[in-house]
């Protein structure tokens, strides 16, 4: 549950609002099936006991309709030669009310729900003793879960359009909605519109971004609404209005789209759907904002003065972070080993567990990488490319950080480490949210790494994020975030995925093969498979398949394999062939990632039946195959499409650090910019520099283009 949609567990009587542009298509017609899928949501809501007012537009966009097929059947053959007519909105209202109430008793009674209408007119609500025996009837319906419906009584109503005359109570059917909810004493009031919510500007406008929570001090003077509704009186300003009116009345609002099918029942499960309206949302919405916003901006200037830095001034950096690391290790172990006590006492699985230790020598190990990253060529500002567009103008390619990185992962205080050192040697801002259940190893290991980099740099550089609560509103600042790096299950990358526009590096899953040909090396195949499997379970490059080729079970290889992996205590499940074979238990699925010791196990008939088997089940991540035939090895390793395939290696040496990249932020199954361990490289972007001498365009009149390309050369700045 989203923490700002926590008031929905005391949600009881609701007030939904359905607009025009809901009820009707873009022709006039009623949209039927949005109508349905509303009803049974409330159906769903009414049988859950809440108790729900309904208050619906589209009479007069349905009597307009029906009324100019009356008037064309009518019309002679002179009227239709000159089409062009005007009908009255109030016939057109008195014509639809009825229809639509019509539709509505139809929808309800086929799901068994008792519906009641109300035409109301804001006159009536003048009379207190009206109002009064308005909310005793509706209170007494509702008690019968009967669900009252409400609509303006266009066809009588003397009001003129709501932007010329706003003396009345209310004007509109948005300020209807509003109106009820206060007199009705509703718990929350939900406004189903066209558009997904409030935007900062029109939704039709590319920068238009949808406002999650509104705060009337931050957004009355920012917003630029568009047209009103296409068919009814209110749109956008009215039902802002309406929902500000309740929600300083004590009654949360929610602006949402009508043409999802569940939208309302996504907001009851406090989930962050449309935009929300609260009295209190400037004591919290704000701050929130503001604060991460601010570590993401204070982040971005660090990481400039760092870039304007020299090479042996960065170098210097890697290595002070380095030594603090092993002058604190005690202290560092202190802190890990609470975490790892309150993990177990909360009993989390094993292979959590196990990566969430710092295990003896982690730590020195550590350091060991940051000064092998320090000693490697600096990678900014390198010169890639240089190209003479003419006489006198050189064109410059060179390297350049990415700038500010929000790196979300889970469990592995390590990966804090590896992921500051390497935004360090790439020059980039770093923002920081590790897993709950390392919060103390994170503490201290963030406190260590920022008091090694000096002042006139700024410790900001690296922000570590306090709570999970922050995160989708870091989600929100893709102008202010450059990439998104999650590093965890595949719901955690997932859901990010789904959660920014900000762009997201990273990999879903860890489904790793190793597949053993027919020509494999005993005692090799028997040592990799081993390693593959139980040098570090928990890892994303450990096996999770095993791929046997089928006559491995006529020459022993297959029965020495499992026997070996049982030795281990890895516990084993089949496909259809190797369970039948082997006795052992059918896996539920071969996409499947284990991180644990426990892994799959199927026959295959050869190399293209195993490539085939990784291509559908598999992750992309790493695969492997053991096999002294050349011609199958090739085969397989420019068939296998995954970031890092090995011939006759363990999966476990895909690592940023064992593959000499110093240290990685994470492993990449994308295809765009990155692919497998991502270090440093993976870090940086491109720019152009152009050195002139007073050349000007001028249609090309002046300028004798040559595109001849030229040595690289160092940049002189480093």
């Amino acid at each position: 549950m989203d923490p700002s949609r926590a008031f929905v567990t005391n949600v009881k009587r609701l007030i939904v609002k359905v607009g025009t542009a809901v009820v009707t298509r873009g022709d006039g017609r009623l949209a039927v099936g949005r109508l349905g899928a509303l009803c049974e949501q409330l159906k769903e809501l009414n049988s859950q006991g809440y108790e729900i007012v309904l208050v619906t537009s589209g009479a007069v966009g349905l009597g307009l309709q029906r009324l100019r097929y009356r008037k064309l059947v009518n019309s002679s053959l002179a009227d239709l030669q000159n089409a062009q007519f005007e009908l009255d909105g109030k016939a057109c209202a008195a014509v639809g009310q009825s229809s639509l109430m019509a539709l509505y008793d139809t929808l309800f009674s086929q799901l068994d729900v008792t519906s009641s209408q109300y035409l109301v007119t804001d006159t009536e609500f003048r009379d207190t003793s009206f109002r009064k025996q308005l909310s005793e009837t509706v209170k007494s319906l509702l008690s019968l879960k009967v669900i009252p419906i409400f609509n303006e009584n266009d066809a009588v109503s003397t009001r003129r359009a709501p932007y010329e005359d706003s003396s009345g109570i209310f004007w509109d059917n948005d300020s209807l909605a509003g109106l009820l909810a206060m007199e009705l004493k509703a718990d929350l009031l939900v406004m189903l519109s066209d558009v997904e919510g409030l935007y900062s500007g029109p939704p039709s406008d590319p920068n238009s971004k949808l406002i999650h929570t509104y705060i009337k001090e931050k957004h009355q003077c920012e917003i630029t609404f568009g047209d009103k509704s296409r068919l009814g009186r209110g749109g956008m300003t009215a039902k802002v209005n309406a929902a500000v009116c309740a929600a300083y009345a004590g009654i949360p609002s929610v602006i949402t789209s009508g043409y999802a099918t569940d939208n309302i029942i996504k907001v009851l499960q406090g989930k962050c759907v449309g935009t929300l309206f609260h009295r209190d949302a400037h004591l919290w919405t704000l701050v929130k904002e503001l604060g991460v916003r601010e570590m993401a901006v204070t982040a971005r200037e660090c990481s400039r003065r760092l870039q304007a830095m020299n090479s042996e001034g960065r170098r210097k950096i890697l290595l002070d972070i380095a030594d603090a690391l092993e002058a604190n290790e005690s202290l560092i172990k202190i802190e890990n080993e609470a975490d790892v006590t309150a993990a177990q006492d909360d009993g989390y699985e094993k292979s959590l567990i196990s990566r969430l230790s710092l295990k003896p020598g982690k730590i020195s190990g550590l350091a060991k990488s940051i000064r092998v990253l320090a000693d490697m060529e600096d990678p900014i500002g390198q010169v890639l490319k240089r190209t003479e567009l003419a006489d006198g103008l050189i064109l410059e390619k060179t390297s350049s950080p990415l700038g500010v990185l929000l790196v979300v992962f889970e469990s592995r205080p390590d990966a804090l480490v590896q992921i500051a050192s390497l935004a360090v040697k790439s020059g980039n801002g770093l923002l920081l949210k590790g897993g709950k259940e390392a919060k103390r190893s994170n503490a201290i290991l963030h406190k260590v790494i920022t008091s090694a980099i000096p002042e006139n740099i700024g410790e900001k550089l690296i922000g570590l994020v306090a709570s999970r609560e922050d995160i989708p509103n870091l989600l929100k600042l893709d102008d202010v975030i450059d990439l998104v790096i999650p590093r965890g299950s595949n719901k955690l990358v997932t859901q990010i995925k789904n959660s920014t526009k900000i762009p997201v590096l990273g990999h879903a899953d860890g489904i790793c093969h190793v597949y053993v040909d027919k020509s494999a090396k005993v005692d090799m195949a028997k040592q990799i498979v081993r390693d593959a499997k139980i040098d570090y379970p928990a890892a994303c490059n450990a096996m999770e398949t095993l791929l046997l080729h089928k006559d491995l079970s006529s020459n022993g290889l297959l029965n020495e394999l499992v026997s070996d992996l049982r030795h281990e205590g890895v516990t084993l499940y089949g496909g259809p062939r190797a369970s039948s074979l082997l006795n052992i238990p059918e896996t539920c699925s071969f996409h499947h990632e284990y991180s644990s010791m426990a892994c799959t196990i199927e026959i295959v008939d050869d190399v293209q039946a195993a490539i085939n088997h990784i291509h559908q089940h598999g992750s992309s991540h790493t695969d492997c195959i053991i096999t002294e035939n050349h011609e199958v090895a090739e085969t397989f390793l420019h068939g296998v499409d995954s970031a890092a395939v090995f011939h006759n290696a363990s999966t476990r040496f895909c690592d940023g650090a064992r593959f000499g990249l110093g240290a990685e932020v994470g492993i990449s199954t994308s295809r765009i910019h990155a692919r497998g361990p991502v270090g440093v490289e993976g870090l940086l972007t491109t720019r152009w520099i152009l050195r002139g001498s007073g050349q000007v365009v001028d249609g090309d009149k002046g300028v004798i283009y040559t595109h001849k390309d030229l040595p690289l050369q160092t940049p002189l700045y480093i």
